[in-house]
């Protein structure tokens, strides 16, 4: 097994207020605790209220069977302190609704900052087609896991 290096994906990190940045963030040992909706939907509801608190203007996600995609635009705070709520709000969600109070994500996460020129729409796309590539879905429109704001 691997050791784990996710303390380096903090190196070098820089957060941009109105800057648009992909996330990607995994679930503790890659359990597909996400095969189970009504954890998933605990999940939304953390990414919707990052959004409604204005820390982040969400773009589009993605919810895989065991971890999360997620564009946003940086709107107040750091990534690290953005993410960290999410994962910490949703873990604690999540845990007390399956009674456990374990590691529920890996630590750290992969973050892109997204060029100015570069297409959101394009970054988007990516993102909503995840369940497509993984064979999870053959058709988009029957995954109940995913928004973007181009609706």
């Amino acid at each position: 097994m691997p050791h784990y290096q996710g303390n380096k994906l903090r190196k070098g990190r820089f957060s941009e207020t109105g800057r648009a940045y992909f996330i990607t963030t995994v679930t503790n040992e890659r359990k597909a605790v996400f095969d189970d909706r009504l954890l998933a939907r605990l999940l939304v509801a953390e990414l919707r209220q990052a959004t409604e608190t204005g820390f982040v203007e969400s773009l589009a996600w993605v919810i895989m069977p065991d971890h999360l995609h997620w564009l946003f635009i940086l709107r107040k705070g750091t990534l690290d302190s953005v993410i960290n709520c999410v994962k910490s709000r949703s873990a604690i969600s999540i845990n007390s609704h399956i009674g456990t109070n374990g590691r529920f994500w890996q630590k750290g996460f992969h973050d892109r900052a997204i060029r100015r020129d570069e297409d959101i729409r394009s970054v988007a796309r990516y993102i909503v087609a995840n369940p497509l590539r993984a064979g999870i879905t053959d058709d988009i429109g029957t995954y109940p896991l995913w928004d973007a704001t181009w609706l």
